[in-house]
């Protein structure tokens, strides 16, 4: 995680743990998928021995013998995946006949395209307001709204009725923005199961009460031990929907229920990785939208490649400074929910977040802008929240607090970027 640049962090002592570590053995695949992996099987063990035989003759035959120990290499890693996978099948899909999906905003839909194409005989359902966007499903098999470029699979229905919408349910995703999620859930409680795990697509803070969907979810339904996931990672709905490859992370206290999840998700165009760190995927998720909004200021204001790295390098120490205070990891915020997302939040213009900061940094006035989207950017109303949290956590954080100074009408764009830039200089932490 790139380090601050505009103002000094008095760091929390962490106390030192004694932890007992593996020592290191040339039969484990690389470190980046470790964790995932089971004692390999003497099949394995032989082939590893024989893999690392080829690869101690040095490799000092030219460009040939190096291209065949890259070779062996990958091949190596290949035979690792499949072997995984073999003994890594999972029933979760065979065993789950209805997921449902909470809200029918882009991501939501393709989170439901994603899951009902992965069984033609899996009964997906969208819970939703709207009645012509239902229409739209259940007769043209497209949401007419948000994707009206991409055909569904015809697995999915849609529906305004709860009841009808959760009945049966195994899984339930939540895509309803953040600051109607609390009042939504509670109108739909007495149909939701008090064991249907909750999927959390929802990026944010709420507002007055400065809750993540790890307490609102639970709380609105009435229910403290509501089987909780969040899902987060750089990933944009379009891209889903037209099967790019992604990568994403889904973390949850109970390690089954995250593996479950992953299994039900996981396809040759999406990645899932595993976690246990709720509060770092979801701070990360929602701070990062604040960021963006920063980060479309400095573009809409043309102030250069060398402002938008440091101001986007500040905000990522900020947030770091933040999550760890409240308990994260800094391991995740260096992973897909962290750097990941921010660095597609931050710089591609199909963030809604980024781009609400670039109109503002246009000249552009932010009713304006909020009056002229058909979707919810999370970073304008949770912006607030993060600062308030700063303040309870007393954590200095110059960049996301200028943003909520900005989207509050109380300074401007360049007066920002004025005071930011005359901050102390200070060592970097």
């Amino acid at each position: 995680m790139a380090s601050a640049s505009f103002l000094p962090h008095t760091p929390t002592p962490r106390p030192h743990l004694a932890v007992a570590l593996p020592s290191p053995s040339r039969h484990r695949p690389p470190s980046a998928f470790s964790s995932a992996l089971s004692p390999p099987s003497a099949a394995a063990e032989e082939e590893e021995k024989a893999d690392a035989a080829g690869e101690a003759a040095p490799a000092r035959g030219g460009g040939k013998e190096r291209r065949r120990v890259v070779r062996r290499a990958w091949e190596k890693l290949v035979r690792w995946s499949r072997s995984w996978r073999r003994r890594n099948r999972s029933d979760v899909l065979e065993t789950t006949r209805k997921v449902v999906v909470l809200g029918g905003g882009s991501f939501g839909t393709a989170m439901a395209a994603q899951v009902a194409a992965k069984k033609a005989d899996l009964e997906v359902s969208m819970l939703l307001r709207d009645d012509l966007v239902c229409r739209s499903i259940n007769h043209r098999h497209i949401n007419c709204k948000y994707l009206p470029d991409h055909r569904l699979p015809e697995n999915i229905t849609a529906t305004t009725s709860a009841s009808d919408a959760l009945a049966g349910a195994d899984f339930c995703f939540h895509a309803v923005p953040v600051q109607f999620s609390s009042s939504f859930l509670q109108g739909i409680s007495t149909h939701v199961d008090p064991k249907l795990p909750f999927v959390s697509l929802s990026k944010g803070l709420e507002l007055n009460t400065l809750r993540t969907m790890s307490q609102i979810i639970p709380q609105a339904l009435g229910n403290p031990r509501q089987p909780f996931i969040v899902l987060s990672g750089p990933s944009f709905a379009v891209e889903l929907m037209n099967k790019l490859p992604t990568a994403m992370v889904v973390a949850s206290k109970d390690k089954k229920l995250a593996a479950a999840v992953q299994q039900l998700l996981a396809s040759p165009n999406l990645r899932i990785s595993t976690s246990n760190d709720v509060t770092g995927v979801e701070i990360a998720g929602a701070l990062k939208n604040v960021l963006a909004i920063a980060a479309g200021i400095v573009e809409g204001m043309h102030l250069g490649n060398n402002c938008m790295a440091a101001l986007v390098a500040q905000g990522c120490s900020e947030i770091r400074w933040l999550a760890t205070k409240m308990g994260a990891k800094p391991t995740t915020l260096a992973g897909l929910s962290g750097s990941g997302d921010i660095m597609l939040t931050c710089f591609v213009n199909l963030s809604r977040n980024r781009n609400v900061g670039l109109r503002l940094g246009s000249g552009e006035k932010l009713d304006k802008i909020m009056n002229s989207m058909n979707q919810v950017a999370e970073g304008v109303s949770t912006a607030g929240a993060v600062i308030a949290l700063a303040q309870k956590y007393h954590v200095k954080m110059p960049v996301l607090t200028a943003v909520a100074r900005i989207i509050d009408n109380e300074l401007t764009p360049k007066r920002a970027v004025m005071e930011l830039m005359n901050l102390p200089q200070v060592e970097e932490v």
